[in-house]
């Protein structure tokens, strides 16, 4: 089953949250979210616009920070997903 756009941008919203306040570089993300680098880039790209996460660049390394904003979408919508499965329906 394939997942869509709201489940990868899910997958990466939560590893991003799981690497906490010293962020997640995007190896660790690549492996995690299942994604190629190109469309990891993209989605990523999409993520930091939306400021659901911050870019931070240090010393030539990049990593990944979830914001307030991120850590909010995330739990609204894990409630989404938690409330339409409890009807039945598949997202």
């Amino acid at each position: 089953m394939y997942r869509n756009s709201y489940q990868i941008t899910e997958d990466i919203l939560d590893s991003v949250s799981c690497s906490g306040a010293q962020g997640v570089s995007i190896t660790p993300l690549i492996r995690k979210s299942n994604l190629s680098h190109k469309r990891l880039v993209g989605f990523m790209s999409k993520l930091t616009q939306s400021n659901l996460i911050n870019k931070i660049e240090t010393d030539g390394k990049i990593t990944f920070i979830l914001t307030e904003k991120g850590r909010v979408y995330l739990g609204e919508y894990k409630k989404f997903t938690n409330l339409a499965g409890s009807f039945g329906l598949d997202l």
